[in-house]
C-alpha cells in the first residue's frame, strides 16, 4: 500500500490542509459548540476564536487487528469457579477507564480528557455564518463607478510568463518547424536520390568526385534540420487580458432600532447582539454592501456605528418616523434601480396605536416595492401588540420578502437570525 503524506510547510508548523479536513469531518460537533458559544457571548465579545472540545470516543479511529483465530483451548491454573464450556461474563465496570466520564473512581487504569482545540476567528465566524446568505440578492444595471472584470481578450506575442499559452506555443512551435524543414528535406531528398544513382553506376562510369561532394552536401543539410530549434521566442504566445464592466451586485443595509422608552435595557442589549451578528456577517462575505444606521424614538435619525451601538438617547415611540427616515434616504442615495436595499428592524412591538395603520401603508406602498426583503424581530415575552398584527398584514402581500420573528431571551437570537438569512435554494442569482 502506498502512503502519501502532505509535508508542504505552513505557519507554526501546522498543516493548514489536514486542519481543514480535521474541521470538516467534525463539522457537526463543531457547529453545535459554536452555537452555544455565541449564545452566552456579551456583545462586545464576538470576534475573538473559541476554544471547542470534541469527546474522545467521537475522534476514535477504526482499527483492523488480527484476531487468533480458530477454535482455542486453554488452561487456567488454579481455577475454582469455571468448568469447560462456560462463558465468562464482562467485569462490571466501575472505575479503570477508558475515557473521560465512564463511571466512578478508581485507582488504576488510564483514561484520555475531551480532545481541546481552539479555532481561530476567522474559522468562528465562518461557523457562525454558515449556510448563511441576503435573501434576493439581483444584479444591477451599471453605475457610474462601475465594476470591473479581467477577461480574456486573445492572444498577443508579449507578455508575461505566468499567461503564457503552452498549446497555442507549442502549435506555432510546430508550424514554424514545418515551414523551416521542407525545403530543406526536399533538397535533402534530391540529394539522396542523386548520391543513390550515382552508387549504382558502374564503377568505371563512377564520379568520384561526385560521390564526395553529394555526401558533403547531404551532410550539411542533416545538419541544418537539427539546427532548427524546437521552440522559439517567436513561437510563444501569451493570453491576453482586459477590463470588461460588469452588472454590479451592490446592496445597502439598513438597522433600524427602536430605543423608545419601553425598551428596557435588557431588551436594547439583545437587538445590539442581533445587529452586531449582522455586521459581522456582511462584513465577513461581502464586499459592496454599506450600512446605514437608523435609531428612533418617536423621532428617526440617522446615526454613525458607535453612536447607534452606545447612546443613551430615549423617547416616547413613533415607528414610521424610521420607516420614513429609510424612506428618504433610499430615494436620495439608493435608487432602487442600482441597489439591492435590505431592512433589519427590532423592536419590542410598542408603538403610538395610530401609528401601527400608517407604517403598514407606508410598507405595502412605497418600502417593499423597492426592497429584496425585509427582516423584523420583536423582542418581547409578552403577547404581540398592534405593530405585530399590522406587520402580519404586510408579511401576507409579501411572503417572500417579508419575514418577521419573535425574540424572548438572548438564547433565541443565533436560532432566529439564522432563520432570517438562511440560504434559499430559489436564490436569484
Amino acid at each position: 500500500m502506498t502512503y502519501f503524506i502532505d509535508r508542504r510547510p505552513n505557519a507554526k508548523h501546522k498543516s493548514a490542509v489536514n486542519r481543514q479536513r480535521f474541521l470538516e469531518r467534525y463539522r457537526k460537533h463543531i457547529k453545535r459548540s459554536v452555537e452555544e458559544a455565541v449564545n452566552r457571548r456579551s456583545i462586545t465579545d464576538m470576534e475573538r476564536g473559541e476554544k471547542i472540545s470534541i469527546p474522545t470516543k467521537d475522534i476514535s479511529e477504526p482499527v483492523f487487528q488480527h484476531g487468533p483465530g480458530g477454535a482455542r483451548n486453554i488452561v487456567s491454573p488454579g481455577n475454582k469457579e469455571f468448568l469447560e464450556g462456560d462463558k465468562i461474563r464482562r467485569p462490571a465496570g466501575q472505575g479503570g477507564g477508558n475515557g473521560a466520564g465512564e463511571g466512578g473512581a478508581s485507582n488504576q487504569g488510564e483514561g484520555n480528557d475531551e480532545f481541546a482545540f481552539t479555532l481561530s476567528r476567522e474559522e468562528f465566524l465562518e461557523f457562525v455564518f454558515d449556510g448563511l446568505e441576503l435573501p434576493h440578492l439581483q444584479r444591477k444595471p451599471l453605475k457610474s463607478l462601475e465594476e470591473i472584470k479581467m477577461v480574456r481578450a486573445g492572444l498577443a506575442r508579449d507578455g508575461v510568463p505566468s499567461r503564457i499559452s503552452i498549446t497555442r506555443s507549442m502549435r506555432e512551435a510546430y508550424a514554424r518547424r514545418i515551414a523551416m524543414r521542407a525545403p530543406i528535406k526536399r533538397a535533402l531528398k534530391e540529394a539522396q536520390e542523386a548520391l543513390a544513382a550515382e552508387e549504382r553506376k558502374d564503377p568505371v562510369l563512377r564520379n568520384p568526385a561526385r560521390v564526395v561532394e553529394l555526401k558533403a552536401e547531404i551532410e550539411r543539410l542533416e545538419k541544418r534540420i537539427d539546427a532548427i530549434p524546437f521552440i522559439d521566442t517567436y513561437d510563444l504566445r501569451y493570453h491576453q487580458l482586459a477590463a470588461q464592466p460588469q452588472p454590479s451586485s451592490q446592496a445597502v443595509m439598513f438597522c433600524v432600532m427602536d430605543v423608545s422608552g419601553s425598551m428596557t435595557q435588557n431588551h436594547k442589549d439583545i437587538a445590539k447582539r442581533f445587529f452586531l451578528l449582522l455586521y459581522l456577517f456582511l462584513e465577513k462575505h461581502y464586499e459592496k454592501v454599506e450600512l446605514v444606521f437608523v435609531r428612533h424614538h418617536t423621532a428617526a435619525r440617522e446615526v454613525n456605528e458607535e453612536e447607534f451601538f452606545y447612546s443613551r438617547e430615549t423617547g416616547g415611540t413613533i415607528v414610521s418616523s424610521a420607516l420614513n427616515l429609510v424612506n428618504k434616504i433610499i430615494e436620495k442615495r439608493y435608487p432602487a434601480g442600482q441597489w439591492n436595499l435590505y431592512v433589519a428592524q427590532a423592536s419590542d412591538g410598542d408603538n403610538w396605536d395610530d401609528d401601527s395603520n400608517i407604517c403598514r401603508d407606508l410598507l405595502v406602498k412605497q418600502l417593499m416595492p423597492q426592497l429584496q426583503y425585509y427582516a423584523y424581530v420583536e423582542i418581547t415575552p409578552h403577547d404581540h401588540q398592534s405593530l405585530w398584527h399590522e406587520y402580519e398584514t404586510v408579511a401576507a402581500q409579501f411572503p417572500e420578502r417579508f419575514a418577521m420573528r419573535q425574540i424572548v431571551d438572548a438564547g433565541d437570537i443565533y436560532p432566529v437570525f439564522r432563520e432570517l438569512f438562511k440560504r434559499r435554494m430559489s436564490q436569484e442569482r
